[in-house]
């Protein structure tokens, strides 16, 4: 698949980031993880993401994350691409890309890098490297550190063929209507923000159809009737999951800073699919918001 096949399948349908499984000691569980990808895969998801932040990229080892690359991109071969995370230091990243083309994900998403604040240009040259150390298609993270402008991300769409996605964790409009007029049909865009469901129709208007999904690893059924709801603009059906599930289920998901992930592997533990414990430093959700995420699941009846 080269970049532009890539760019094709993105620019519609909805996307999802599995969690990444643990045993009760915290070591990757690979036959969990299996189990996981082949009950998602038939939902539908036009692709899916190993190692992204919902998996907790950042909490595993080199040689962990080769395992969870080439289990989903094996697992996952005749169903749907595998896109993989990869972020940290420019060499950091660019092992972590060459090592997911090696394993034969069909494309990388490229997190921030962490902690070290820095220039525009010293960002963007970051990015042109990881672009440049790989032939498979890249998309951009534009989140926390990372605040790419629109003439930066133009110059690295002219200098970087395998840039073909711009995904916004940010939610500053300004800036996004400003990236998609300026870069028109070059990226794929996509909607990235937390619970990307509470701005789906939102970002839609803005030319921003496509978004990832985290409770697809619960609800895949609501995931994806939530998101046909959205791309038909079912304004109805759109309000009443927004009431009945998701401003629910951020008022759980808001409680503790990383929370956003923690709540997902909750999630999957009471749709029967446990992936284990978050790896610190995350912490569990508390067994009263456990509760309270089960009634909410319980209401959107079997999936």
């Amino acid at each position: 698949m080269n970049p532009q096949e890539l760019k094709s399948i993105l620019s519609s349908g909805l996307l999802s980031f599995p969690i990444t499984d643990f045993n009760a000691q915290g070591d990757f569980h690979r036959e969990g993880y299996i189990k996981r990808l082949e009950w998602l895969a038939p939902y539908g998801a036009s692709a899916l993401f190993a190692a992204g932040g919902t998996g907790e990229f950042f909490s595993l080892a080199a040689s962990e994350y080769s395992q969870v690359i080439k289990t989903a991109v094996d697992t996952c071969v005749n169903s749907v691409p595998i896109l993989a995370g990869v972020g940290g230091s420019t060499r950091q990243a660019i092992e972590y890309a060459q090592e997911a083309e090696r394993l034969g994900a069909k494309g990388l998403l490229l997190l921030p890098h962490y902690l070290t604040e820095a220039s525009q240009d010293g960002v963007a040259a970051h990015v042109e490297a990881v672009c440049k150390s790989v032939k498979i298609g890249v998309i951009v993270y534009n989140r926390n550190v990372c605040r790419l402008t629109a003439p930066l991300l133009e110059r690295l769409a002219e200098r970087c063929p395998n840039l073909i996605g711009y995904k916004d964790g940010l939610g500053d409009i300004e800036l996004m209507v400003s990236i998609r007029r300026r870069l028109g049909d070059r990226f794929s865009y996509l909607g990235g923000l937390p619970t990307a469901e509470v701005y789906a129709a939102a970002y839609k208007a803005l030319g921003v159809p496509v978004y990832s999904s985290a409770v697809f690893n619960f609800i895949p059924k609501t995931a994806m009737d939530f998101y046909q709801a959205v791309a038909r603009e079912d304004h109805a059906t759109v309000g009443k999951i927004i009431d009945d599930f998701f401003l629910p289920y951020l008022d759980i998901r808001n409680r503790k800073a990383g929370y956003a992930v923690s709540i997902v592997k909750a999630g999957a533990t009471i749709s029967g699919h446990s992936a284990g414990p978050v790896r610190t430093p995350l912490t569990d959700l508390l067994p009263e918001e456990y509760e309270a995420l089960a009634a909410l699941i319980d209401k959107q009846g079997p999936q």
